[in-house]
């Protein structure tokens, strides 16, 4: 049997926040737009169009190099657009997407002291 020491830490914790927290709906908000990046075709999706020529890609030019088909790349490409990483154009019958700007930063300087 382990025994547990218990110790009276009200004394010493409870350091003082320094900057704003997440309100409830804010948390609800960023988790969304977590989830779309919590996928591993939609990391590699937002990372061919970043390297794309131009900074966008046509989803014509998506398809193979994920290995799957149109209507799932296409499903991938509507919740990133949804959560707002991609922009999306249209030129005749293709679409083509790119990264919205600071997008990404949107979620880093969540974790960055100010």
């Amino acid at each position: 049997m382990i025994a547990l020491e218990v110790t009276d830490v009200s004394a010493s914790c409870c350091t003082p926040l320094v900057r704003d927290t997440l309100t409830a709906e804010a948390a609800d908000e960023l988790a969304h737009t977590i989830k779309a990046l919590a996928d591993p075709t939609r990391l590699r999706l937002l990372s061919i169009v970043a390297a794309s020529d131009g900074g966008e890609a046509c989803v014509c030019d998506l398809i193979e190099p994920v290995g799957l088909s149109q209507p799932t790349v296409s499903h991938h490409l509507k919740v990133l657009t949804e959560a707002g990483f991609l922009a999306r154009t249209k030129r005749g019958t293709w679409a083509y997407y790119a990264l919205v700007p600071g997008a990404l930063d949107r979620v880093s300087q969540l974790f960055v002291a100010s």
